[in-house]
């Protein structure tokens, strides 16, 4: 085995169903990202290799000047759980629901 001096290789992503979403104005990061389309809106799974204890949940949809119906809340956290069951119940850090 072979040695070479130099910070150990990135961490894989916690999830298989993650893919590699490069940045363009970054080369040397490496982001991995899944997206699913749940009619009204997308969820969104993010994971950046240099904070690897961190897997970003984002819901998008289309609305302006008001906020995702309470209905559509549960479902998209629903969904949230359903992908990451693989790697166990996480907690949540923080949301940020808009204002």
């Amino acid at each position: 085995m072979m040695l070479t001096p130099g910070p150990p290789p990135p961490p894989h992503p916690p999830l298989d169903i993650l893919e590699p979403n490069p940045v363009a104005t970054d080369p040397r990061k490496r982001v991995f990202a899944f997206e699913a389309d749940h009619g009204d809106w997308v969820v969104r799974l993010v994971w950046d290799s240099d904070d690897p204890e961190l897997l970003e949940a984002e819901c998008r949809a289309p609305l302006y000047h008001q906020r995702l119906p309470a209905p559509e809340v549960r479902r998209f956290w629903s969904v949230v759980r359903d992908l990451v069951a693989p790697i166990g119940p996480l907690p949540v850090d923080s949301a940020d629901p808009r204002p």
